[in-house]
């Protein structure tokens, strides 16, 4: 209940999260595709974490994503209406999901998210939360998601069924869930010469990469560091050292995020 709880409380707070600008897409993107929605300032792309099939990530696209800055978001999709099979097929398709992202170089913690991509009525719901309640049992290790509507956002969190939420536009009335941590908004545009969704984030989407983060030295301890070189600074009598100081001091300062002197 705690993580349901600070889920609606981030919420009504606002979120307390920096949104995220982001797509997804059944083409496999390229190094220079890739590149260019990074350049756009997207900041993470949905791509089919499926078998082999045309718009299946491979480990070469994963290396195109990532090394341009790009986070992924897994989704588990093999046709629209998979969910209807209930928990025998969300123990199937979690098992398949799971191997995969080993292949991918997925790594735990994150999230795959599974698809509920049809208008599911009231009477179908409960097959809906057994699917995902099973694909959740099939992928220790992983933190499991759903994508799929306003309602079917809802009543798969009112089930606890899994405890991260994508949710479309598509089939909501014009509803948006609280505790949606992905919200697609637009559907079948081009950009980049890619068919695309738009998405947006809000925090703990469990995107991933292969990719560690940048280290970001603290600037407390870069001036800290600069302290000691100021010293240095003012023994040398030698031109060059007292510039190679100088800029020293500037590139912790811009490892630490601050303004250069």
């Amino acid at each position: 209940m705690y993580y349901k709880e600070s889920l609606r409380l981030a919420a009504s707070e606002g979120r307390g999260y920096d949104m995220a600008k982001g797509f997804d897409c059944a083409t496999p993107l390229t190094d220079s595709t890739a590149a260019a929605f990074k350049q756009d300032g997207y900041e993470f792309v949905a791509r089919y974490l499926v078998p082999s099939s045309w718009k299946a990530l491979t480990t070469k696209e994963v290396a195109s994503i990532c090394n341009v800055g790009l986070q992924i978001v897994s989704v588990f999709e093999t046709t629209a209406d998979r969910a209807l099979g209930g928990r025998t097929a969300g123990l199937n398709d979690g098992a398949t999901a799971l191997a995969l992202a080993a292949q991918m170089g997925q790594p735990e913690g994150s999230t795959i998210y599974f698809a509920v991509d049809f208008d599911a009525t009231p009477a179908q719901m409960s097959t809906v939360i057994a699917y995902i309640k099973g694909a959740s049992d099939a992928t220790p290790g992983y933190n499991t998601g759903v994508y799929g509507s306003y309602a079917v956002v809802e009543a798969v969190y009112s089930a606890g069924a899994c405890s991260r939420f994508w949710q479309t536009y598509a089939w909501s009335g014009g509803k948006k869930s609280a505790v949606a941590n992905i919200y697609q908004y637009l559907n079948d545009i081009v950009v980049n010469g890619v068919g695309i969704d738009l998405n947006e984030s809000y925090g703990q989407e469990g995107w991933w990469s292969t990719v560690p983060a940048n280290y970001m030295l603290s600037a407390d301890d870069a001036n800290k560091l600069i302290g000691f070189m100021k010293a240095g600074y003012a023994a040398i009598n030698d031109a060059a050292g007292k510039e190679d100081f100088h800029r020293l001091a500037n590139e912790l300062r811009k490892a630490s995020g601050q303004q250069e002197e």
